[in-house]
Formats: structure tokens, C-alpha cells, sequence
């Protein structure tokens, strides 16, 4: 039962973060990745903060908070500027259809840390799902913006950073608390950016920003930062990181369905395809959860 709490918990997560995705297509022709980054978990962490303190949450032990913090930079910071490179090339919708990938790269790095196995249903449910993001990628290539495939590749790769965080973060909650590794990671990660956009020059791209702009920039950073991934840690204490990150699949419809509206994005047939398809693998590959 744990685990299709889990489930459903990140599937509420991916569909938040969808929407950041169509927000940040929004913000990424006024500001560069590092400060759309620096805006999202900055205000993020301000979020989670105070209610960690007022929690009294368990905090990460001495002896995890090196860990702590290196995962929170590689994902908050590293995994996030390479996000908002990745949108910049391509369709918020075809970006989220490439990182439904994540499953992939997450079962296949468990495996090799030794932390999940392959089962074969499992197996075959995230094949299915990245199968269909794929496919939908290629066929709608000619409909795409010129040199999507960047975007796409980009963003491909930098699944892994979450992709390691997923599986090596769990361990790290078990010891502490959800909110508590959320909390420090996350400030590492906005705290790393912040640095970062101090010597880039990066933040002055904020100052023209207007107000539909700022209000944009603080969805992003509450509901697309401390909303998904308060969410998202929930659901990793919940459920096994391979599950978790299947959900990652239905990102795509809140995406297009708010990129549509915003910056008017078609909706093709081949995205429909994918959909259609990562659901199948969502299905298939939590349908059997309590045998797991």
C-alpha cells in the first residue's frame, strides 16, 4: 500500500513539474538558465524553510551532510541549468517527453549500484514508456523548432544527475527525514546558483522582468520547486526510486497542455502517441507493486 501511496504522490509531483516546464519555456527568452534557476529554488528553499524549522524536522546527521549538499548541487544546480539550456531549443513539450527518460536512467543506474533489480515487468513497463517518448521525439522532428535535437540531447543527459539522486538520496532520508534532506539540499543547490550568478553576471536579467513575468517566476518557485519536490522526496520515502521516477512520464501533458495556452505550442499527433504510450508503461510497470 506504501508503495502505491508513493506512486500516486509522484504522480502529482511530475504533473507540477509539467507546468514549471511550459513556465520556463514562459521566462527562458528573458532570462538566462542560471537565474530562471536561481529564481526557481531560490524562492524554493525560502519556501521549504520555514516549514522545516516550524516542523522541527529530523536534519541529515553530520556525517551525511557533505553527501547531502554534493546531491543537492549536482540536481538543484547542475541538473537545472541544464534544464532551462535544454527548453531554450525546444518545445516545452518535446522537453519533457525527453525526460521521460528518467526511468530508464534510473533503473539502469540502480541496478548498477545494486540498490533494485531488473525485473522483468518492471523492465518491460519502463521500456514501453521511454519507447513511446522516443518514437513521439523522432516522428515530430520535422514539426519542431530548428535544432530541437540539442534541447532533447541536452536534456537527455542530464537525466542522469537525477537519475543519482533518486537513487542515492533514499538512504540519506531513511537516516534523517524527508523535509529535513530536502531542506539542505535544496539551499545547497540555490546557495551554489546564487554564487554562480553573482560572478556570471546572471541575476541582472531579473531586473527587467515585469509583472507577469515575477508572478510566472514565483509559480515556478513554489509550485514547480517546493511543492513538486517536497512531493517528489515523499514519494522516494514511499516507494522504490524506479516507480517514482515512471511518474515522470505524465510530465509532458501538463506541459503541453500550459505551453499550449501560454506560448501556444501545438499539440500534435505524435505527442499524443507518446502519451498514450508512457501511460501504458505506468501502468504496466506499477500494476504489479505489492509482488515487488
Amino acid at each position: 500500500m506504501s508503495e502505491w501511496i508513493g506512486v500516486l504522490i509522484a504522480l502529482v509531483s511530475s504533473s507540477l513539474g509539467g507546468t514549471a516546464a511550459a513556465i520556463t519555456r514562459y521566462l527562458v527568452s528573458g532570462a538566462d538558465p542560471v537565474a530562471l534557476a536561481i529564481l526557481r529554488w531560490g524562492i524554493g528553499f525560502l519556501c521549504v524553510l520555514p516549514v522545516s524549522l516550524l516542523m522541527k524536522v529530523r536534519w541529515p546527521a553530520r556525517r551525511d551532510w557533505l553527501a547531502v549538499a554534493t546531491l543537492g548541487i549536482a540536481f538543484f544546480g547542475a541538473f537545472f541549468i541544464l534544464y532551462n539550456i535544454a527548453i531554450g531549443y525546444t518545445t516545452a513539450a518535446r522537453a519533457s517527453l525527453a525526460l521521460a527518460t528518467l526511468p530508464l536512467h534510473t533503473m539502469v543506474v540502480a541496478a548498477l549500484l545494486g540498490v533494485e533489480r531488473l525485473m522483468l515487468r518492471k523492465s518491460m513497463g519502463v521500456g514501453i514508456a521511454v519507447l513511446g517518448a522516443a518514437t513521439a521525439l523522432a516522428a515530430g522532428l520535422k514539426s519542431a523548432p530548428p535544432g530541437a535535437w540539442r534541447g532533447e540531447l541536452i536534456m537527455t543527459a542530464a537525466v542522469f544527475c537525477m537519475a543519482f539522486y533518486n537513487v542515492l538520496s533514499r538512504p540519506l532520508m531513511r537516516r534523517s527525514s524527508a523535509l529535513g534532506f530536502l531542506t539542505v539540499g535544496m539551499g545547497s543547490g540555490a546557495l551554489a546558483l546564487a554564487i554562480t550568478g553573482v560572478f556570471t553576471g546572471s541575476l541582472a536579467a531579473l531586473k527587467d522582468f515585469e509583472a507577469p513575468q515575477w508572478l510566472a517566476g514565483i509559480y515556478l518557485g513554489v509550485g514547480g520547486g517546493a511543492a513538486a519536490f517536497t512531493l517528489w522526496v515523499m514519494a522516494l520515502e514511499r516507494a522504490t526510486p524506479t516507480r517514482v521516477a515512471n511518474t515522470m512520464t505524465v510530465n509532458p501533458i501538463a506541459a503541453a497542455l500550459l505551453a499550449a495556452l501560454l506560448v501556444g505550442e501545438p499539440i500534435t499527433i505524435d505527442l499524443v502517441f507518446g502519451l498514450v504510450a508512457v501511460f501504458a508503461g505506468i501502468w504496466l510497470a506499477t500494476s504489479d507493486v505489492q509482488k515487488a
